[in-house]
């Protein structure tokens, strides 16, 4: 062999070897073991409090962050969506539920949307807009805070 091949297969010896004749012995002492009867539970020992995982305390509530996050919003969304406050997530599925429900999607494109006059409200007076359009629309209606 040369010197490549040789280092390459010096670390596979141990993985090709044959097992050693006492690890199979141990092998079928588990397995006759595992037929018998296990022993009742009463015979086991309890666990004991030192061998337990600690509490941890309990959790905090944390701040939602990002499209989560609740912000005020500009009047003509807020109009649409019956509060001064929402969060991009619940104004995109409150608009995404009453394009469902007044059945503004093109049913040869499910992509484009149909707007009636509450949408143009919020798309600046666009009669179709794209589902991803949605999101860029909706920014200008979300007033940043810090």
């Amino acid at each position: 062999m040369s010197g490549a091949t040789a280092r390459v297969f010096r670390g596979c010896r141990a993985l090709l070897a044959p097992a050693p004749a006492a690890r199979s012995s141990s092998a079928g002492a588990a397995a006759a073991a595992a037929t018998t009867k296990s022993p009742s539970k009463s015979t086991q020992k309890p666990k004991t409090a030192s061998l337990r995982k600690p509490k941890s305390p309990p959790r905090t509530m944390v701040r939602p962050t990002g499209i989560l996050k609740v912000a005020p919003v500009s009047p003509a969304l807020g109009a649409f969506l019956g509060a001064n406050e929402a969060s991009r997530s619940d104004a995109v599925k409150q608009i995404w539920s009453y394009i469902k429900t007044h059945n503004l999607q093109n049913p040869r494109d499910k992509r484009e949307i149909f707007c009636d006059e509450k949408l143009k409200a919020l798309f600046g007076g666009k009669e179709k807009v794209g589902f991803l359009e949605i999101g860029k629309l909706l920014a200008q209606h979300f007033v940043k805070t810090n």
